[in-house]
């Protein structure tokens, strides 16, 4: 049977029972609280771990973690004074939970054990989560983890457990999802941004092509217009074409040449009159 897990590096002299959690701590915010309860006994095996909760400072309710060889009970206190928190008003509080183990589950010198809880809804009343322990061992000794620690932070002989809290604009900024979320809205805005300028620049770049090639077409329209109506119906009602205009212009230039053949040169016509 394992009993608890073994203490390596600094010993049992340095050893507190200490509070820490694996999520991040915000004031009305839901966590898992971690109790870290090293034996403080040289001979001696610890039996029974206590931890007590505030009631100015109030959680509502609480689930324990099941330990192999271990039994817990949750000790409920009905308040004086409801204290009102971000989302609800607290009536009923967690008072204490004691750990006991069963017989050969005890935490043996040189050993620890964890003892974890679920809370939904820290206070959000305060930033410090005190919560003393208490230890009890099989040779009857009881070590009280009370002390608080004093303004110049010089650890307390039996310092208590305890947890910082933060509020939502520090879990906010101190969060890196929520930093990479901010940083990627930002990247979809420049990225969206980008695009629809790139967008609009292709598309003027398309309406000015297709200006030009609409002024092409007209161009080439007009042109073959006009060549069309260069041949027009001939005197017979048909289409005059290049052929017969060449021939024309042949026919024209034969009727000069036989001009020239039927006058005659100067001297002959002279000679003509005088034999006239």
């Amino acid at each position: 049977m394992v009993a608890g897990l073994l203490i390596g590096g600094a010993g049992i002299a340095s050893a507190h029972v200490t509070a820490h959690s694996p999520d991040q701590l915000t004031q009305g915010g839901d966590a898992e609280i971690v109790f870290r309860s090293p034996n403080e006994q040289d001979t001696a095996s610890m039996t029974k771990l206590e931890v007590d909760f505030s009631t100015t400072s109030p959680i509502g309710d609480a689930d324990i973690k099941p330990i192999p060889g271990w039994t817990y009970q949750v000790t409920m206190t009905n308040l004086k004074t409801p204290v009102k928190m971000a989302d609800d008003t607290i009536t009923s509080a967690v008072q204490s939970i004691v750990w006991t183990a069963q017989p050969g589950y005890a935490i043996k010198p040189g050993e620890f054990q964890e003892f974890t809880i679920s809370v939904e809804g820290l206070p959000s009343n305060t930033t410090e989560m005190d919560m003393p322990a208490v230890q009890t061992y099989d040779n009857g000794a009881v070590i009280n983890w009370n002390q608080p620690t004093p303004a110049n932070g010089q650890e307390p002989e039996h310092p208590l457990p305890h947890l910082t809290l933060l509020s939502a604009a520090q879990a906010a900024a101190a969060d890196p999802a929520n930093a990479a979320t901010v940083n990627m809205a930002g990247m979809t805005t420049v990225a969206a941004s980008s695009t629809d300028g790139t967008a609009r620049w292709l598309g003027g770049i398309g309406l000015l092509l297709g200006a030009l090639a609409l002024g092409f077409g007209l161009g080439a329209y007009t042109r073959s217009r006009r060549a069309a109506g260069g041949s027009g119906p001939g005197p017979d009602g048909g289409i005059d074409d290049d052929d017969d205009d060449d021939s024309d212009d042949i026919d024209d230039i034969d009727d000069i040449d036989d001009i020239d053949d039927e006058v005659p040169p100067e001297g002959e016509k002279a000679k003509q009159g005088a034999s006239a």
